[in-house]
């Protein structure tokens, strides 16, 4: 299984952001006779930047790829797809259909379904630091007297 700890450093070496990260505007919850009920929302503060998910599929694949000590080159042969767009499936950079995702999970010995939620667990994970690093910046700190 993917070591989460190993890639959230990777992604958050700090858990510090650049800017401050404030708390998602929900969206309004129907009431009882349909409508929307009013919730309050800060129409000006930027929301949680949200991980994007081919990113987070890619690192999964790429750690059970590592995890299973194979190259890219051999598990794109195994998968009938091409190293290089493989290579940019691991980097995040396209959408992995899911056909694709199959083969190649399949050629990695998971179950889609486990790449899934490591995935998601990941994103998660994202989430959770940017809050936690929102939450340091807000916390005064004190001096030594």
């Amino acid at each position: 299984m993917a070591n989460h700890t190993t890639l959230l450093e990777h992604r958050h070496p700090s858990l510090r952001t650049s800017a401050p990260v404030h708390d998602v505007p929900v969206r309004p919850a129907a009431t009882s006779s349909g409508t929307a009920a009013a919730l309050p929302t800060d129409p000006v503060a930027p929301s949680v930047s949200e991980p994007l998910l081919r990113e987070a599929l890619g690192l999964t694949l790429r750690s059970f790829r590592e995890d299973s000590r194979r190259t890219l080159r051999e598990l794109a042969v195994a998968a009938n797809v091409s190293p290089g767009y493989l290579s940019e499936l691991e980097r995040g950079r396209k959408e992995v259909s899911s056909e694709l995702l199959a083969s190649i999970c399949h050629a990695l010995g998971v179950h889609v379904s486990t790449v899934i939620l490591e995935a998601a667990e990941m994103m998660a994970f994202d989430v959770a630091a940017a809050e936690l690093a929102a939450g340091m910046e807000k916390t005064p700190t004190r001096s030594a007297h």
